[in-house]
Formats: C-alpha cells, structure tokens, sequence
C-alpha cells in the first residue's frame, strides 16, 4: 500500500469530514495534502493546486510565511501554554494592546478565545450579561440577518440565518429574531430590522452584523451606508451592535476592518481566521470600554467565562506577528491592484450563460450560477473542473468564489482567475 492509499484508507475508515454529507466522502476521492506554500497545496502525488479560498479565509498571508514560522518556533521554545486567569505573559498582554491600536475608536477591550465561533459566543454571552447588570434583564433576545453565518457553537448556530445549518437544533436554540432576505433586497431587510426593533426592541440584546459582506450566504454584498444605519438604530432602541468581522476583518474587504467602509464603531467586535494568518486556532472578541465598565463589583459581576487556551502565548506571538507583517509589507496597499484584477474577472464572467450575477469587494469575487441554496450542485461541477486545472475552488451551493490571501502572488493570482472563467465555462457548456 503506497503512503497516499494508507492515508485515504485511514480517512475512510475512522475520520469525520465537517460540512461533508458522508456519502460523498465516501464516494469521491480525497485531495491528500501533503504541504503548504504561498497559495499552492501539494498533495501526496507532487501536483500543485492554487488555494482559492485560504484554506476557508483563514490564510490570508498565505501557508508558510517564514516570519509566522519563525514566529512559532521563537515562542515554542520559551512558553506553549500557561492558563491566562490570574496570570499574564508578554505575547497575550502586548497582542491586546497592539489589538485596541488597530481596533475602530473605543474598543480598548479584548477577551481572547478559540475561533470564530467562540468569539461569536463570548460577544452574545457579554450582551447578555452586560444588560443585565445595567438594569435591562429583560433583553435576552437577538437580532440577525437572514443567510446570516455566525459560527457553529449552539449560541452562535442561534444567530445563524442558514436553514440548513440550524434546523437540527432548533428546539433548542437561543431566541433570534430573523430579519428577512431576498436577492439583492438588503435594503428591504434593514427596513425590516428598523421594524423589529421598533416592536420588540425593549427586548434585544443585541443586533449582530456580518459587516458589508455575508460569507456563507454566497459573499452578498450590501452598501456600507446600511451599517451606519445599523449603529443608530442600536443606540436609539438601546440594543448593542456586535460586528463579526470573523471573515470580513484584516483587510478582506479593502480596509483593515469591514466597519470602516461606513466609518462605524460596534459595541463588540469579534475576529478570527486571519487573526493568526491561518496558522493555529485563537481569536478575539474586542469590547466597547462602557461594556467592560459594567462587569465591575463584586465576584457576583465577574465574567464567568474562558477556554483552557484563552489567550494562548503560541497564538498570540503569531497574531503579533501578523500584524507586524500587515505593517511591514503594505499588505492593504499591495493588496489593491490584485483586488481590481479579481473586480475585472469577475465582470467578465457576468455575461456568461448560466451566470446569474458576480460581485466583488476586495479581495472577494464571486459568480452566482443558476439554482440556488447551499445543496445546489452547479457549483461543484466547477469544483470538479477546478481540480483537474489545478485549483482548490471549494463552491457556495450554487455560487463560486475566490477569497485568496492578500499577498497572493500576481502570477498566482492571475492563473488561478483564467482557472475560474475556464472552469466555469466548461461545467455550464
């Protein structure tokens, strides 16, 4: 048996794929990956695949960088791990600071945890407890967006406006009111939030927002204008906004945060992904200084709350180090030449049969096909078609995007778009 047949051997048998029914891993052929560089995967053959979505946004300075490296072998040898409560050490203390430096004005707070999803959770979790200690005890329920994707935790899976991913536990589900979504109908659906908040206002939370762009929901793009409007109708019905820059945030959409495009400041920000350049699992939640003013007392106002890794000395020194490189290498200025290249690729393939429409922000293109929803196989046919080319190009049920890091190469770059038209072409012809 050759080294790929027994990994694939041991695939089948013991392992359990995320976000893959069970039939089709059983029944199609693995990518084996066997290592990382820039924005090409090599399996255990030698070939190379073009990393179309950052290895799900996460690698957004690419595999490999050797500073991250570096970075991680640096901390490794001094301090893996020490329990964040009551202790502190320099990579988590200083990460923080160089956070609230970064962060839009007024988030001088940051709670660290494992992900997204968990940076989702300790944001609904502080709004929660937040209005309770500020005399409001009564608003225990939240507001998000149809198609909306907070993470996979069960509170966060509550905010979730992806039927499919919620309805094995909707019996069980914090209360979210679902603002609702058509196609190209944001307009329509924050009218519909400034509704909800006018009849049951005095009872939210908070209003959690992917800003500018839905990731999951197929890169649906809605104008920064509608965020602001987001922002004054929280503070006018008194609900906290909480912006999951999870995908949005490190310079994806062109600014370094989402919240920028509308120049908009959340009560609580959640990142992750690209917080450590796709290197280890860590993430932040970054709050409002009024927030954190509310949890002081007695131990009865503490915030109860953290993961055995909260804060974690290997995850931080590379989240330094992210940012160091962002600073470093102009990764936003470089980045924008490749995100009008992405702008102009998409366009051409608006006219193409079986293109329904394209949109683009930064460095995120997306084509949206025929059919619709998240089960919807158009798009894995230029799945298919992208990896006999030479590309990892994972689909949106029926919409089919690019998110690649922000350094990618322009050679790189540009390959990997022709292999988008060309794999598009060939699975509607």
């Amino acid at each position: 048996m050759t080294p790929r047949a027994r990994i694939v051997a041991a695939d089948r048998r013991h392992l359990w794929h995320p976000y893959t029914p069970i039939d089709d891993a059983e029944r199609r052929e693995p990518l084996v990956i066997a290592r990382a560089e820039g924005i090409r995967l090599w399996d255990a053959d030698g070939r190379s695949y073009l990393d179309a979505n950052a290895s799900w946004w996460a690698a957004l300075l690419g595999h490999g960088h050797p500073r991250l490296v570096a970075a991680l072998e640096r901390q490794a040898r001094a301090l893996c791990h020490v329990a964040l409560a009551g202790i502190t050490h320099e990579p988590a203390a200083l990460l923080a600071e160089e956070l609230a430096a970064v962060a839009p004005p007024g988030l001088g707070r940051v709670f660290f945890s494992d992900d997204g999803s968990t940076a989702v959770e300790v944001a609904m979790k502080l709004a929660l407890q937040y209005h309770a200690q500020t005399g409001a005890p009564e608003r225990v329920r939240f507001l998000a967006l149809d198609g909306a994707f907070h993470g996979d935790t069960l509170g966060a899976t509550a905010l979730g406006g992806v039927e499919l991913f919620r309805r094995p536990f909707a019996g069980v589900l914090l209360d979210c009111l679902r603002v609702p979504y058509g196609d190209g109908a944001h307009e329509r659906a924050f009218s519909a939030l400034a509704a909800l908040l006018e009849r049951d206002g005095s009872e939210v939370a908070a209003v959690v927002l992917e800003p500018v762009v839905q990731g999951a929901a197929g890169m649906r793009v809605y104008d920064a204008a509608l965020l602001a409007e987001a922002r004054r109708l929280c503070d006018h019905y008194g609900a906290l906004l909480v912006a999951d820059e999870v995908f949005t945030g490190y310079g994806r959409t062109g600014p370094f945060w989402a919240c920028e495009h509308s120049r908009t400041t959340p009560d609580l920000l959640c990142t992750a992904k690209g917080f450590t350049g796709g290197m280890l699992p860590m993430s932040a939640t970054l709050v409002a200084e009024r927030v954190y003013e509310a949890f002081r007392g007695g131990p009865e106002r503490a915030f109860w709350y953290g993961h055995t890794y909260c804060g974690n000395p290997l995850g931080a020194a590379i989240a330094r180090e992210v940012l160091a490189i962002y600073r470093d290498e102009r990764v936003l200025d470089r980045a924008r030449p490749k995100a009008a290249r992405i702008a102009r690729a998409f366009e051409r393939l608006a006219g193409l049969p079986g293109v329904r429409a394209t949109r683009s922000l930064g460095m995120v293109g997306a084509a949206e096909l025929e059919g619709a929803g998240y089960l919807e196989r158009s798009g894995w046919r230029v799945h298919d078609e992208a990896r006999a080319r030479g590309a990892y190009l994972r689909p949106l049920g029926n919409v089919v995007y690019v998110t690649p890091a922000l350094n990618a190469p322009d050679a790189d770059l540009d390959e990997l778009l022709a292999i988008v038209e060309e794999s598009i072409r060939a699975a509607l012809r």
